[in-house]
């Protein structure tokens, strides 16, 4: 199933509303069984959910319904504090379908991935931090990661699985890594509406595992274009006033441009593989990784060079005077560090 051409649906958080219409007595009886808070009309079925599951259990009721009650409803769901008037409807059996696929919501509720990393290096090749990367779970239903937060975006769900992934990296970091290593950890900002509040279970997930905050490195991962630069500083503002760093992925391809790099900041920048692939090959590459060092150095950002599978890579991306460095001539992702950073532990 392709849902390239659908319109994703607003963030949904562990409260708000979910409406439905045109209403009918089944859909009534459904919504007064699970005793939520409602407001029913001939036109349209208002429901308050108050936590995640509530509004899973709900949506799971309702796809019970006959097949030709389904295909007359449409719905849209509104996080808390979201302006309703925005948000998109959407027919009944696209949301099933769409929900359905890759079965994205038992594998947000059951927690069926798990937390892979991949060694970041310094110049003299020494493991000082990892990226943590969503992978299936041993023994799961297999998923591209890629796909998975697509669908989790068409339903208004990646803002759980984003927040779940989160989590999952920071318990991992805590059971494998020692103080003083990195954690790069992704996030969508299109899942973050209220800095405060949707960042709020990161970091007590750091505060309850005695995690330092200086070991985090948050790197925006986004597909789509930054519409709100303000919204983003927010965000990043709000990481730092907790002690953490940010970083900007991929600069130097799609929408991470070095004008959107200049104006974010960010601690780290991360040059995309596309620019590191062959640089030492391609003269129009090494001036483009030249000039993102040199816009980069005007704001402290330090330059971190993905993908490099080749010697040749890393010896001119470090003869430039980029200090850190990931890709598979490294270490490919792993469910484990290296037993020389175990052993620190």
């Amino acid at each position: 199933m392709s849902c390239s051409g659908c319109a994703p649906i607003q963030p949904v958080e562990d409260q708000g509303r979910v409406r439905f219409k045109p209403t009918n007595h089944l859909l009534a009886a459904v919504i007064q069984e699970k005793g939520l808070q409602s407001e029913l009309s001939a036109e349209l079925a208002a429901v308050s959910y108050d936590s995640r599951d509530e509004l899973f259990d709900l949506l799971q009721h309702v796809y019970e319904l006959p097949q030709e009650e389904i295909a007359r409803l449409e719905i849209s769901i509104t996080g808390k504090g979201r302006n309703e008037l925005s948000s998109p409807w959407v027919s009944m059996m696209q949301m099933k379908a769409r929900m359905m696929h890759y079965n994205v919501v038992d594998i947000i509720r059951q927690e069926r991935f798990a937390s892979h990393m991949q060694p970041i290096v310094d110049k003299d090749e020494q493991i000082v931090g990892f990226e943590f990367l969503l992978r299936p779970a041993p023994n799961s239903v297999e998923f591209h990661p890629y796909r998975l937060f697509e669908v989790a975006r068409e339903t208004g769900l990646h803002s759980f699985l984003d927040r779940a992934a989160r989590i999952s990296a920071i318990e991992t970091s805590a059971a494998l890594l020692p103080r003083g290593i990195k954690r790069f950890i992704n996030f969508l900002p299109s899942s973050i509406y209220n800095p405060e509040y949707c960042l709020s279970h990161t970091f007590k997930a750091i505060e309850k595992f005695d995690l330092d905050p200086a070991d985090f490195v948050f790197e925006v991962v986004e597909t789509e274009k930054i519409e709100d630069m303000n919204h983003l500083l927010q965000i990043f503002k709000a990481y730092r006033d907790h002690g953490m760093t940010v970083a900007l992925d991929d600069v130097g391809s799609g929408y991470s441009t070095m004008e959107v790099m200049t104006m974010l900041k960010p601690d780290f920048v991360k040059i995309d593989r596309s620019l590191i692939d062959r640089c030492d090959q391609d003269a129009a590459k090494r001036e483009q990784i030249l000039s993102i060092i040199e816009r980069a150095e005007c704001f402290g950002g330090r330059v971190l060079a993905e993908g490099i599978e080749r010697r040749e890579e890393f010896e001119f991306c470090r003869d430039s005077g980029i200090h850190l460095a990931q890709g598979y001539l490294f270490g490919k992702p792993a469910d484990r560090p290296p037993q020389n950073v175990l052993w620190a532990v």
